[in-house]
């Protein structure tokens, strides 16, 4: 894997381009995190497809977004909450869910994952950000 996928340089979140939740959350995640703290991967390029295998997970059919940093991954409703954890504020107060334990949360986690083209939709084309975004996106 290139120095560019290296978690010396903050978490990674390793996405889905093709599905207009995971994108929207994306481009959310790129507008309210203005420490630049994260970078993004897309499951459909050659760092998200090696990270995902790496972890276990195959690019082809992924069963969760993942968020790599210190050479471990956080998987499920783990790591949507250390996404929100991340961000600027109020949208990191949403790291309380965390109060709810993850035998609740991570079954509606990958049932929305299991749907989530069904419920909102699958896009054409990857999702392209901003050109001010993409010094973020590997």
């Amino acid at each position: 894997m290139n120095d560019a996928s290296s978690d010396s340089d903050g978490p990674i979140i390793v996405f889905d381009a093709m599905c207009v939740l995971c994108s929207a959350n994306a481009a959310f995640v790129l507008r309210h995190d203005r420490a630049g703290r994260f970078r993004l991967a897309s499951m459909q390029g050659d760092i998200g497809a090696a990270l995902y295998r790496q972890f276990g997970i195959d690019p082809a059919n992924p069963e969760s977004l993942i968020v790599v940093e210190d050479g471990r991954a956080l998987r499920d409703s783990d790591a949507v909450l250390a996404i929100w954890a991340g961000l600027d504020r109020p949208w990191d107060g949403l790291a309380a869910f965390r109060i709810v334990p993850r035998w609740l949360r991570d079954p509606v986690y990958r049932w929305i994952a299991r749907h989530r083209y069904r419920l909102f939709g699958k896009r054409s084309t990857c999702w392209i950000p901003t050109t001010e975004q993409a010094r973020r996106i590997l």
